[in-house]
């Protein structure tokens, strides 16, 4: 049958040729697909924009970008059906480049990531707070934001989204100093200690409220989940996430408090959500007996999964490990890493990780919405958390399960036409020879397109191999030329596969059950660390200001992440813009000075 209509999307891809005469040029996509577009009158172009930039026109130098072989670009227009059965031609309307000259790529900048985390975080202060016009007042926090920042109206405040938000301001107080951020994180984890936090005297540990619903002066606490995959239960990940935020902020200040915190919910874990018989810690307890195995935990009883097992090194434990160097953490980081090798990978039918079990570590391909579904971006966070793993205690294991991951992703996972990555997808079944059949839709999350940047940052800046740095910068062309809402601050949630923003729904929102400034937040941040310090090798400030007498033994921990031995050093410490010279530049330790007060240190980490 003769195709006979239109229809626009994107196109992704490298320069081959340029013919100007004809105003035609061909791009070969990622998957070594070849395409030839044509200019129309009406063509322009544009290099990225990062947050807070002006509009970039590049429709000037549109003839000398394309003039470049091996250019990357993507193309947005539409397909029309040709004059041959099948044939179909494609006009070019608009253009879109990762640089402002032919072949660079401006997210490799050694400044572009600490500005994007300073604009998204400036952002949540204003929607929250209306800082800098009124204070800090967490009292005022809202867990639903609508796209352009402003309340919904309900008054409900949940632990994870306040925690998460805390992480935000306290990753882009590291990168940028901006005292405001470190305010913003040091309330909301007084906050969160003050008015989420339950401490069990008894059994001598802490568990964390789903959240609480504010009505004036009156307070409503909500011990169980009020999400429908949890509901009327404790589900493990929100007790990890409650720790994201204050633990990220203690890597600062070295708060006694938190870190008692931290000590106690773990122990939560360890009594309650560990299996000591079959490895592993399970998803959900019920509220009553705190009990794995209680029937009230209908589709959640004795289950285990990624959230469960693997989202501790993430959310805090690396975070906890950086901030205090001890071996329990470390050993509790290989206990997780060790369980997810020895239990997630399953291909003899799928490309993808097994994400859900039993108690006994079967598959459970029945659960709720996932069945026998793969989450694209879980696999790719496994491999790039087990090569921050690799580098703490290098096993051959981490190594192969990270690299087949990174193998096997991009044909898997990928949008291979127009850049992105998907989001849930079928394990097995295959359309075309591909596993691309979408469950729900072809859209892309902000929160996937992460897990791929990160993961292939990490792995070329480790490993070095060509093709991971081609993965990595085509992930993050695509999210920052889509993703990034350069009107109203933040970045979108979804967008179609074409790039397009999705503003439909929850899927409107900046903030939500599922999102806040998390995800966005911690990739600035760890983008920042792998390129400046892995890839490109530029020096960069990290800040911190510790309480007097806070960190064990006065030595405050300055690694940004957990890198390769040897990769990088102290050049040069500042305490309060004066230099300070009592420092362990290969340990990555500064000794900090005996003082009554909070002292700000400034630390340049400079790549060996």
């Amino acid at each position: 049958m003769k195709l006979n209509f239109t229809f626009s999307d994107t196109i992704a891809g490298y320069i081959v040729s340029f013919t100007p005469a004809e105003r035609s040029f061909v791009v070969e996509t990622s998957d070594k697909r070849q395409f030839k577009l044509n200019l129309i009158p009406s063509t322009y172009a544009r290099s990225v924009r990062n947050l807070d930039e002006g509009y970039q026109d590049a429709t000037g130098l549109m003839f000398e970008f394309l003039s470049k072989q091996g250019q990357y670009v993507f193309a947005y227009g539409t397909f029309y059906p040709g004059a041959d059965e099948g044939d179909m031609i494609f006009e070019a309307q608009q253009l879109i480049f990762p640089g402002k000259t032919p072949e660079e790529y401006r997210h490799e900048g050694q400044d572009w990531w600490i500005k994007q985390i300073e604009s998204i975080a400036k952002s949540y202060l204003k929607w929250q707070f209306n800082y800098p016009e009124s204070p800090i007042d967490y009292h005022n926090y809202r867990t639903v934001l609508n796209l352009a920042g402003s309340k919904r109206g309900d008054y409900l405040q949940e632990t994870d989204t306040i925690s998460r938000m805390i992480y935000g301001f306290a990753s882009a107080y590291m990168l940028t100093g901006n005292d405001a951020f470190l305010e913003g994180a040091e309330l909301g984890t007084n906050y969160l200690r003050d008015h989420m936090r339950f401490y069990d005297q008894d059994a001598d540990l802490i568990y964390w409220y789903h959240g609480i619903k504010v009505d004036g002066a009156k307070e409503t606490k909500l011990l169980t989940s009020e999400f429908g995959d949890d509901y009327y239960s404790i589900p493990m990940y929100e007790q990890i996430y409650a720790l994201a935020g204050p633990t990220q902020t203690y890597r600062i200040t070295g708060d006694t408090r938190i870190m008692a915190d931290i000590e106690k919910t773990i122990d939560l874990f360890e009594k309650y959500f560990k299996d000591n018989e079959q490895e592993g810690y399970f998803s959900h307890i019920d509220p009553i007996g705190l009990d794995p195995r209680d029937q009230s935990l209908a589709h959640n009883r004795a289950r285990k999964n990624w959230n469960s097992v693997g989202d501790h090194a993430p959310a805090y434990l690396i975070n906890l490990y950086l901030a205090t160097g001890e071996q329990k953490y470390a050993d509790f980081l290989e206990y997780t890493f060790d369980t997810i090798t020895k239990y997630f990978p399953d291909y003899d039918k799928s490309p993808f990780v097994q994400e859900k079990f039993f108690e006994d570590w079967s598959k459970d391909q029945t659960w709720g919405w996932q069945q026998n579904r793969a989450v694209v971006g879980h696999n790719l966070k496994i491999a790039w958390n087990l090569m921050r793993m690799q580098s703490l205690k290098s096993k051959d294991e981490y190594l192969d399960f990270a690299k087949k991951i990174a193998e096997l992703m991009p044909a898997a996972g990928s949008d291979q036409q127009r850049g992105g990555w998907y989001d849930v997808v079928e394990r097995e079944t295959l359309i075309g020879g591909k596993h691309h059949q979408y469950v729900w839709h072809d859209r892309k999350a902000w929160w996937q397109q992460e897990q791929a940047i990160l993961a292939y940052l990490i792995l070329y800046g480790i490993l070095g191999e060509e093709d991971y740095q081609k993965q990595a910068r085509e992930a993050a062309s695509f999210y920052n030329a889509f993703f990034l809402d350069t009107d109203d601050g933040g970045v979108y949630f979804n967008v179609f596969a074409n790039g397009m923003p999705y503003l439909l729904g929850h899927e409107r929102f900046k903030g939500s059950h599922s999102m806040s400034a998390y995800h966005s937040t911690e990739l600035c941040y760890l983008s920042a660390v792998y390129i400046n310090l892995l890839i490109t090798k530029q020096p960069t400030y990290f800040y911190f200001k510790p309480y007097p007498n806070s960190f064990k033994n006065n030595v405050l921990h300055v690694s940004p992440d957990i890198l390769p031995k040897g990769s990088i050093k102290i050049g040069e410490v500042f305490i309060d813009d004066a230099p300070y010279t009592d420092f362990d530049a290969d340990a990555l330790t500064v000794n900090l000075p005996e003082t009554d007060k909070q002292v700000r240190v400034k630390v340049l980490i400079t790549p060996v």
